[in-house]
């Protein structure tokens, strides 16, 4: 059985430094990451609590509307594939430690599957 380790909301934005008074400022959630294209709010004591707001979906893609973190994302893609659903990216190894794929749920939306590495 497949486990799912986090959900994150994706939000497209082409101002991505304008999250961090309303995220960070006011509601006072750490910025867990910035590769400048992707900042990430969310509380260090738990990676359960986390935002994404992006310019892009990295590597060139689409902002996803959400990505879901798994143990083992070769599976899931796997188990996708089964299922009839169609990868709309990947699987890829990206430069910054995540192995992904990119899936539309049966309500259209964008889904980032990955797994660090």
């Amino acid at each position: 059985m497949v486990k799912v380790r986090r959900v994150v909301a994706n939000i497209e934005t082409p101002d991505i430094a304008a999250a961090k008074h309303f995220y960070q400022d006011v509601l006072g959630l750490n910025l867990l990451m910035d590769l400048g294209w992707i900042a990430t709010y969310g509380s260090q004591e738990t990676m359960t609590v986390q935002v994404s707001f992006m310019a892009e979906g990295g590597s060139g893609t689409p902002v996803p509307d959400l990505s879901i973190e798994v143990d083992d994302v070769d599976d899931v893609l796997e188990r996708m594939r089964k299922a009839g659903f169609a990868i709309e990216y990947g699987p890829a190894d990206e430069p910054w430690g995540v192995r992904r794929f990119y899936v539309r749920d049966p309500f259209g939306r964008l889904v980032n599957v990955l797994s660090h590495r």
